[in-house]
């Protein structure tokens, strides 16, 4: 069986490399407390002049605003932070950080972010189908022992940081919203908004970063957005009821969809029911209730199934649209895109927080050398860089997400559910072979060649379990389509992620962009 697999994986490597070569060549051708000295409350005036007090306007104060306040305030930069509500936020995404985006937050200095907000650890995951399931956990072994996956209410995270960057003298956060870029000559000078009075300001400064997530009104002017909803979250809270494996998230592969398990408190479940398509039954008359309980209900560990119809009874059905969006970054003197804004990827792995904190690390240390901001041509020029340096762990975050929610999902090509059934079993296997995948999606080794490698292995995994004991002429031609469709899946999203920038992006000019001098 080993040598079997070993030929399996050299054949996939042959598989890989010509069809790696192909599509590279058809690429070329083609209302929180805050301390009152920190929140800006201007009255009276229609301008705020803050190109003379501030270095960075940052619109929105999410995950990726509010960490990227409190790191740029942290290095010394006066920056304005406006944001449309500062209330906790109460969201149903957004509530899993993985252990790569938590070492991203020890490197920001806000791990303590996750602290006194009734956080969860987080451990792996566990896979559930027909009746079997198995069990993946981190390779944490080489991190200190704080070092894990957290979950967590997305709210109570949000605050807790835009608290902490509100305790920086040269932060300041504002109610508002920002209704427009200024623009002159081709570069942003700042923001137009209106404070929560609904007074019409100004506020300019050298750099705007716009992070206003992913609904985001103002990323036309900075980015080529298309977005795509490939399907709809369904959330509920489950109240006293414990995990099959504690510390884990769940994952069901469901029919049609997966279905997630995972705490986001001491003592609440998170559960998300993936609905393909833009529309859901009606939460109003009931239809969803129904689909609830006669759907999705039978297909859930017997261990939640109690908690689980209690609180579709209980009503608190929330529902969201799932968006993906490749960055296509417009670079514009004055401006630039992140968190959400920028960049989307389908939430089933939940890697969203570590793009944007990884993205939040790269920009910090990119503008450390820079003193003077007012350059405006210059700074974009350089900033070109960040969109490359970033691509290799965005991109295999993205990649990874948008095909596994691919296989996992129900499809009706034999072919493909050959191919889902591959995925379970592969990681089933235990070692390396659960092991790599895990990092790739912890956040821990964001390699896309790795990626890659392991996406075929499981391919041609499936390809030998059909030819075995014994090939026929059905089976061989269900193990072509299976090689097929698998490259249908993970090729268009890399060739839409940038094949040179993610693979080779040492091979792009910006890449090398130096500092502009003072």
């Amino acid at each position: 069986m080993a040598y079997e697999y070993i030929v399996a994986v050299i054949v996939c490597l042959l598989g890989f490399a010509f069809l790696y070569k192909r599509i590279t060549n058809k690429a070329k051708a083609s209302s929180s407390v805050f301390g009152e000295e920190n929140c800006v409350e201007v009255t009276g005036n229609e301008e705020v002049d803050a190109g003379s007090t501030t270095d960075i306007i940052i619109v929105g104060a999410g995950v990726a605003g509010a960490a990227l306040a409190y790191t740029l305030g942290k290095d010394g930069r006066r920056v304005l932070v406006i944001e449309r509500d500062l209330n906790e936020p109460d969201r149903i995404v957004g509530e899993l950080l993985q252990p790569g985006g938590y070492l991203k937050l020890i490197e920001l200095g806000l791990e303590d972010c996750v602290e006194q907000i009734d956080a969860q650890r987080v451990f792996g995951y566990a896979l559930f189908k027909d009746g079997k399931n198995t069990k993946l956990s981190y390779p944490l072994e080489n991190f200190r022992s704080d070092v894990a996956g957290r979950s967590f209410h997305n709210g109570r995270f949000i605050q807790r940081m835009r608290n902490k960057a509100a305790t920086l003298p040269n932060v300041s956060l504002e109610q508002g919203s920002v209704t427009s870029l200024l623009e002159e000559k081709g570069t942003i000078k700042g923001v137009q908004y209106k404070n929560k009075g609904g007074e019409e300001f100004t506020a300019y400064a050298p750099l705007t970063i716009v992070c206003d997530g992913g609904f985001s009104n103002l990323r036309r002017a900075l980015c080529d957005p298309k977005v795509d909803v490939p399907s709809c979250f369904v959330g509920l809270i489950l109240e006293n009821c414990e995990l099959p494996h504690a510390n884990h998230g769940h994952v069901i592969l469901a029919d049609p969809s997966p279905i997630l398990f995972y705490p986001i408190s001491s003592t609440e479940i998170r559960c998300l029911v993936d609905v393909p398509g833009q529309k859901v039954p009606s939460v109003s008359n009931g239809e969803m209730a129904h689909y609830l309980k006669t759907m999705v209900a039978p297909q859930i560990p017997p261990e939640l199934y109690t908690a689980f119809i209690t609180a579709v009874n209980k009503g608190n059905i929330r529902t969201m649209t799932n968006r993906s969006m490749p960055a296509a970054p417009l670079p514009t003197p004055g401006a630039l895109l992140m968190g959400d804004a920028f960049n989307m990827r389908h939430p089933l792995t939940g890697g969203g927080m570590t793009v944007a904190l990884s993205d939040i690390v790269l920009l910090r240390d990119l503008l450390r050398p820079l003193h003077n901001l007012h350059d405006a041509s210059a700074l974009s020029r350089y900033l070109e860089s960040f969109y490359t340096l970033r691509k290799p762990v965005a991109s295999t975050i993205n990649t990874l997400a948008g095909a596994l929610y691919k296989v996992f999902s129900v499809s009706p090509d034999a072919a493909m559910e050959e191919m889902r059934e591959a995925c379970f079993d592969y990681l089933s296997l235990g070692g390396s072979f659960s092991t790599g995948p895990i990092s790739l999606l912890s956040g821990l080794n964001p390699h896309p060649i790795s990626l890659v490698l392991h996406f075929f292995s499981v391919a041609i995994y499936g390809v030998g379990r059909l030819l075995l004991p014994f090939p026929s002429p059905a089976r061989i031609w269900t193990g072509v389509r299976l090689v097929s469709g698998a490259s249908g899946i993970i090729f268009p999203i890399i060739r839409a992620e940038g094949i040179r920038q993610m693979f080779f992006p040492a091979t792009v000019p910006a890449y090398y962009r130096a500092p502009p001098v003072d």
